[in-house]
């Protein structure tokens, strides 16, 4: 028998609430909430560890919610409230009526493990936006990526709106978040060669590049670029040739065209 919650005001779904709008209690719980079928399957494979799933039986399919239940490895406590509960705690415009309460990552540097002797990193500077975090996550899980890093975080990466704009990617790709000093040591430390994209006067040509070497593909944030240390410390910059009238793009797109550059340059493999 699954417990029922049919109170708005229960103190349970009041804590779900501010799990959904506040980073601090996030951060301060190691907990979040993670909305929709597709996304918790992707978190269950990803090894994320759920200890509820809240669930709307007028809203969502009832054989799904019991498919997770019976082939969960987990102790998971179901809870089921109604429609009036369930829009307290939901986050999207359209939802499947399912919500689960998940224990966040560390996401620490140490704990990197690579799929390959020649690793193929997406690192991103400062990103603030949701959106680019999310899409640039996305690139990361199509080209199979060994690992995103986030330099000098700006945004918490369990951010309903970065989970939502990543469909599921943040569980699908390694994360690892430091600071630049951080990173630019374990990249000098690991032999992994640096390519900061920057739109400076000795920034070679992207296409140029050799990418099939350990590899680290950086960028910075659209307003602002990389910091000095990167544009010092790393192993080269390179640029995307501008042909138009403006000379700067969306950091996802930028990002995706490295990427998929270096993935071409290693046969899609």
């Amino acid at each position: 028998m699954h417990k029922q919650i049919t109170s708005p005001q229960n103190p349970f779904i009041k804590e779900l609430v501010l799990l959904k709008e506040k980073s601090r209690n996030r951060k301060k719980s190691g907990l979040f909430l993670l909305e929709g079928f597709r996304e918790i399957e992707l978190a269950l494979a990803g090894r994320f560890v759920p200890s509820k799933i809240v669930y709307c039986s007028d809203i969502c399919n009832a054989e799904e919610v019991l498919t997770i239940e019976n082939e969960s490895q987990y102790a998971i406590e179901f809870i089921s409230v109604t429609k009036e509960v369930y829009a307290k705690i939901a986050y999207r415009e359209t939802t499947e009526g399912i919500v689960a309460v998940v224990s966040a990552k560390t996401h620490r540097l140490e704990d990197v493990v690579f799929k390959r002797d020649h690793p193929l990193l997406l690192i991103a500077e400062a990103p603030e936006k949701p959106g680019n975090i999310g899409a640039l996550l996305r690139t990361a899980d199509a080209a199979n990526i060994d690992a995103v890093f986030i330099a000098n975080p700006k945004t918490d990466i369990y951010n309903p709106n970065i989970i939502r704009s990543s469909v599921g990617c943040l569980f699908t790709t390694q994360i690892a978040t430091g600071t630049t000093d951080e990173i630019l040591d374990y990249l000098e430390k690991h032999q992994i060669t640096s390519y900061a994209a920057a739109l400076k006067s000795d920034s070679a040509p992207y296409q140029n590049q050799d990418f099939t070497r350990p590899t680290a593909i950086v960028v910075g944030t659209e307003s602002t670029g990389l910091s000095d240390a990167w544009l010092e410390r790393a192993s080269k910059k390179i640029i995307i040739p501008m042909l138009g009238k403006i000379d700067s793009m969306n950091v996802s797109v930028a990002a995706s065209i490295l990427i998929f550059e270096a993935t071409r340059q290693r046969n899609f493999s």
